[in-house]
């Protein structure tokens, strides 16, 4: 399965950043609620694994926290390879709007 990556810097702590990443499913339900469903969130250690649809092509990855970045990698299936880069644009503004 084909991979997407996304790197976001934040100057918060790293227990700052994991707070308002907590609320990135949230985000994400709000904002694209007529394109993004079945949403699910959990946390592992310091990693946030995620997994949703958006017009019905499913996404899952994960969102590592550090000191200094946001780390995310995910899975997109061959149907979506077009899209990677509107994908990775548009959770990059919304983790970078997150942790400003």
């Amino acid at each position: 399965m084909p991979k997407f990556s996304v790197h976001v810097p934040h100057s918060l702590s790293q227990q700052e950043a994991r707070l308002r990443l907590e609320r990135f499913a949230e985000r994400l339900q709000q904002k694209f609620q007529n394109q993004v469903s079945d949403l699910h969130q959990e946390w592992e250690n310091d990693t946030l694994r995620f997994r949703l649809k958006t017009y019905g092509i499913p996404l899952e990855g994960r969102i590592t926290v550090s000191d200094t970045e946001l780390d995310l990698d995910g899975d997109l299936p061959f149907s979506a390879m077009m899209f990677r880069g509107k994908i990775e644009s548009t959770i990059r503004e919304e983790l970078e709007r997150l942790v400003a």
